[in-house]
């Protein structure tokens, strides 16, 4: 599975949870159950994506709106790290270019 891929999860239906892959302790995984679960783990594996992930499925009614997750680029805005466009009803957010070359010389080893 390509990082451009997303894995496609069942839809909950009457409450009941339907796994997307079997137990692993039920028997050998197939090629395609192993690689659905190791894009699922790897997406968690980072503690902001499992911060995020933690803030939505906790949320109540397990659903999140934007404006009650939008704490995660608080502490980047306040930097000044990226810029932000709104565009209708969507905000695109761009590492700012001057920020990226004043970190890139700072992080330069060779001066």
């Amino acid at each position: 599975m390509s990082k451009a891929e997303v894995a496609e999860l069942p839809v909950l239906q009457d409450g009941d949870a339907v796994p997307c892959c079997p137990p692993i302790t039920a028997g050998e995984l197939s090629q395609a159950d192993a690689e659905k679960m190791a894009a699922m783990f790897n997406a968690l594996s980072d503690p902001v994506r499992l911060r995020l992930f933690s803030k939505i499925a906790s949320h109540p009614g397990g659903e999140a709106c934007v404006c009650d997750i939008a704490d995660v680029l608080k502490k980047l805005r306040e930097a000044g790290l990226p810029t932000s466009e709104r565009r209708g009803t969507w905000v695109y957010h761009q590492a700012a270019p001057s920020v990226v070359a004043a970190m890139a010389t700072m992080l330069d080893l060779r001066a």
